[in-house]
């Protein structure tokens, strides 16, 4: 698969899945724009090469996302792939979570995905195609306790991407994935949360049917064969690699 004269921009594409996007599309010719408010995206910008450019971006306000699409755009001359990857987790219930916390949660996970396909999407039509996909969660379809802010927000994606592919087809297809459990960053800090974090890590190995969590390369080639021409039938859907989570039935048991 080839992105050569293609450009993708990823949202918190510095680290995790992110980041992993960042090398994968690069790795297949892509100009990689990494928009972060982690200064390691400039790192990585470096470490890939000249196609890689690294801007430092609230994805949360508009001001600050429109002009970061003016400058990808005046770098690299289009827009082709937009990875809506930004996202934070928070652990409280509904009537535990401040108005502050639910409001921070919507702003990074999903105004963000709105704000950057309303600007993106303007510049995909003037060259007649574009893709969006939105990294949400498996916890769109099943969720643990304690992450109201998180679940909503990566439900309501799901939502969003069904809209866009609805009002854009057939020049912009718009796809959710839907990851498990990822060895990412977020992840390892949640884990150092509890006074266990080898308990809970093998708590979360033995929910998978492949008794293993993901790693964040395998969700970047997802999302890298969802936008390339391979994945061009898929629209408005939401794409699982959960390792099998949330498919058993509890009580059930091999013989």
């Amino acid at each position: 698969m080839s992105f050569n004269n293609k450009t993708v921009l990823i949202t918190g594409g510095a680290k995790g899945i992110g980041g992993a996007c960042s090398r994968i599309f690069y790795r297949e010719n892509a100009n990689v724009v990494i928009l972060d408010t982690d200064p390691l995206g400039q790192q990585l910008a470096v470490e890939l090469g000249e196609r890689a450019l690294f801007i430092l971006c609230d994805v949360s306000k508009e001001s600050a996302v429109k002009k970061a699409m003016e400058e990808a755009h005046q770098t690299f001359g289009g827009l082709d792939v937009l990875v809506n990857n930004a996202g934070i987790q928070r652990y409280s219930t509904v009537t535990e979570t401040s108005e502050e916390e639910w409001d921070l949660v919507m702003n990074v996970n999903l105004k963000s995905a709105f704000l950057c396909a309303k600007h993106a999407i303007p510049l995909m039509q003037k060259q007649g195609q574009g893709v969006v996909v939105n990294v949400s969660s498996v916890q769109a379809f099943i969720s643990q306790q304690t992450v109201a802010p998180y679940v909503t927000s990566k439900t309501a994606l799901l939502g969003l991407t069904r809209s866009i592919a609805v009002d854009y087809g057939p020049q912009i297809r718009c796809v959710a994935v839907c990851p498990g459990t990822i060895d990412t960053p977020m992840l390892r800090s949640a884990f150092e949360l509890s006074s266990d974090p080898e308990a809970v890590y093998q708590e979360c190995v033995d929910m998978h049917l492949v008794k293993r969590i993901g790693t964040p390369e395998e969700v970047a080639e997802l999302i890298l064969f969802l936008s390339g021409k391979n994945g061009g039938f898929f629209t408005g859907q939401a794409v699982r690699i959960d390792g099998g989570l949330g498919i058993t039935i509890a009580g059930s048991k091999k013989e």
